[in-house]
């Protein structure tokens, strides 16, 4: 398997417009064991098999529970697009996994100003846009986009506009079935509507490398919240479970060393002691 480099105009789109998308990216095959794998996960050790349809049922580091979905981080195209977004020596921060439920508002993942965090989606479920797919604002991610600029409420656009959050002006519905694969900027505001109450759903979520002070601050500052530290979460190694550290080649550990590094310092009592 070959890398899997963005060209120019992917990457300027993704600089302008905050987001991209690849249909069938895996295959079916890939595709049944990525799933097969999440369900296993988010069964042990996400509460999954209490999920009532009541509410969002969540867990942390999707791809971190079995040795087979960790090597969703050594994957030529994940790296590819990671790399040619954050540069190749990006860090991989964890992520979230999901049974979701009714409608997800409007929100950005992060307000950091610049391209610095990305997520990338995987949605196990055909998603349209009355079925719960990804809607994104595109542009949004940028502070001089209107939203920001003016700090228009797009929850309130009813109140505001007279029309309902899911069909603000300019939104793009982002619809996918298994295989697809999303990325977007922390920036971008993003929201789903519509859908069932057990669409399945998982994150990875990355930076690029801190190698200024700058980029360190903003690591510190992006650890200090999005990591099991900042949600209280013992994972028994750290930044990161077992599994993902004890099945890591050199390669991956390119991604895991600085964020692990980071998490002991502001989190000594839950670092790894063997």
């Amino acid at each position: 398997m070959t890398s899997f480099y963005l060209s120019e105009q992917q990457i300027r789109f993704f600089k302008t417009f905050g987001y991209l998308g690849f249909k069938q990216l895996f295959n079916a095959e890939e595709v049944a064991w990525i799933t097969s794998g999440f369900e296993e996960s988010i069964q042990r050790v996400g509460q999954g098999s209490v999920h009532d349809g009541s509410k969002r049922t969540m867990f942390g580091a999707p791809i971190e529970h079995t040795p087979q979905m960790c090597t969703l981080l050594d994957d030529p195209r994940i790296c590819g697009i990671l790399g040619s977004l954050l540069g190749d020596d990006f860090n991989y921060c964890s992520g979230d996994g999901n049974y979701y439920t009714g409608d997800t508002p409007w929100h950005p993942d992060g307000n950091w100003g610049e391209l610095f965090a990305v997520k990338i989606a995987f949605y196990l479920d055909p998603l349209t846009a009355d079925t719960g797919c990804l809607r994104v604002l595109p542009g949004s991610q940028d502070p001089d986009h209107y939203v920001r600029k003016h700090a228009i409420n797009v929850n309130g656009s009813v109140e505001l506009f007279g029309m309902e959050p899911k069909d603000f002006p300019g939104v793009v519905p982002l619809e996918t079935v298994p295989g697809d694969l999303l990325i977007f900027n922390h920036d971008t505001y993003h929201a789903a509507y519509g859908g069932g109450t057990r669409r399945r759903m998982f994150t990875m979520n990355c930076t690029r490398h801190y190698h200024t002070e700058h980029d360190l601050n903003l690591g510190y500052k992006y650890i200090s919240i999005h990591s099991p530290g900042g949600y209280n979460v013992q994972t028994g190694a750290g930044m990161f479970y077992s599994t993902m550290l004890d099945t890591a080649s050199p390669e991956r550990m390119v991604h895991l060393e600085q964020p692990t590094h980071i998490h002991n310092v502001l989190f000594p009592h839950l670092a790894r002691t063997s």
